[in-house]
């Protein structure tokens, strides 16, 4: 065996093995650059039922939000659904410390079929890791439910950026729509 001396280290390597040898430098560039790709990557959980949202329909969701809810209706209202907000049926406020939360109920109609919840953080600026892709980083939680079949026709939650998830929930429409002629479940 070949015996290799650094820095007090004593190495055996048998004959005809590879050698790699990383020196501090080269194994502090291989360190950041595994660290700058793990976070740049965003965490997604995508969970549908594909064919089962037919195109045009009327779903109910809340209103306001920070950047991502804004963004789902306009997306599905772009698509020709018809997105209704339901009526405020009450208000609360309460206090946590130095912040206040306002919180809404809204009255749905019991034949409303699908319903859209789309919960949110504020928005982070990150142009490093959103360069060229929306300049802002979303972290959220989109859920379609049919209600007349008793099913969660999507589940999604993640993060990425801003161009990023909106592109990603417009191919998402397109695997949830009915395509064609397809028989309706009810």
């Amino acid at each position: 065996s070949i015996a290799l001396r650094r820095r007090g280290l004593r190495v055996r390597i048998a004959p005809g093995a590879p050698v790699l040898v990383c020196g501090g430098v080269m194994m502090r560039v291989v360190i950041f650059a595994s660290i700058l790709l793990i976070s740049l990557c965003g965490c997604n959980r995508l969970v549908i039922k594909p064919g089962t949202l037919e195109p045009g329909a009327e779903i109910y969701t809340t209103r306001g939000g920070y950047s991502m809810r804004p963004a789902v209706k306009e997306v599905l209202e772009k698509r020709g659904y018809d997105v209704k907000i339901g009526k405020v049926r009450g208000t609360s406020n309460s206090f946590v410390e130095t912040e206040m939360f306002e919180s809404e109920t809204f009255y749905v109609p019991g034949d409303a079929r699908y319903i859209l919840k789309v919960s949110e953080t504020r928005d982070k600026f990150r142009p490093a890791q959103c360069l060229f892709n929306g300049f802002w980083r979303w972290r959220y939680s989109v859920s379609l439910v049919d209600q007349k079949a008793g099913k969660e026709l999507l589940s999604w939650s993640g993060r990425s950026c801003s161009n990023t998830a909106v592109r990603r929930f417009n191919k998402i429409l397109d695997q949830l729509e009915i395509q064609g002629n397809a028989p309706v479940e009810d």
